[in-house]
């Protein structure tokens, strides 16, 4: 089977969000067929959404996987059920959000799954993460992350200290 190359972005801003993330990226460790080879440091953001909402932790991950994008969805699907997430209001806080950003070089757009993540290209809180782990990563049409992440800035972005 291939190896695909695939970043994930989490997100938690509920229960302890840095052990949050802490223990999502453990367990992306564990899934089948699959190999975490890079992680970022952790930040925090400001909520995009409804409401008042406590701020994010986030980071990005890196993994080679011989999932294909379904059951790759399917799996951070079921670790984020395991960390109890409710999905009652779009772009509500949450528990834990694992969402894929980049397939290889793959353009998916199913009912289920759009890669690359359709908010990639304006969130820094994505961008930053992603630049630090794959500084020279271009999307398939030759868009640089480092210039989306120029782009975008760092505003309301802080970058923790180490937490291992």
């Amino acid at each position: 089977m291939a190896n695909h190359c695939c970043y994930i972005g989490l997100g938690s801003n509920l229960c302890e969000p840095i052990e949050q993330i802490q223990q999502a990226l453990d367990e992306l460790a564990g899934l089948a067929q699959t190999q975490v080879t890079r992680v970022s440091s952790l930040y925090r953001s400001r909520a995009v959404g409804p409401g008042e909402q406590p701020d994010y932790i986030n980071a990005v991950a890196q993994l080679t996987t011989q999932l294909a994008p379904e059951p790759l969805l399917d799996a951070l699907q079921a670790l984020e059920q395991v960390h109890e997430r409710k999905r009652l209001v779009r772009w509500g806080p949450r528990t834990l959000d694992l969402d894929i950003l980049l397939y290889d070089d793959t353009s998916i757009n199913t009912e289920r799954l759009s890669v690359p993540h359709p908010y990639l290209t304006e969130r820094n809180f994505v961008l930053l993460p992603l630049l630090e782990i794959a500084p020279n990563l271009q999307l398939a049409d030759g868009t640089s992350i480092a210039t989306l992440a120029q782009q975008c800035g760092d505003e309301g972005l802080i970058k923790l200290p180490a937490q291992r």
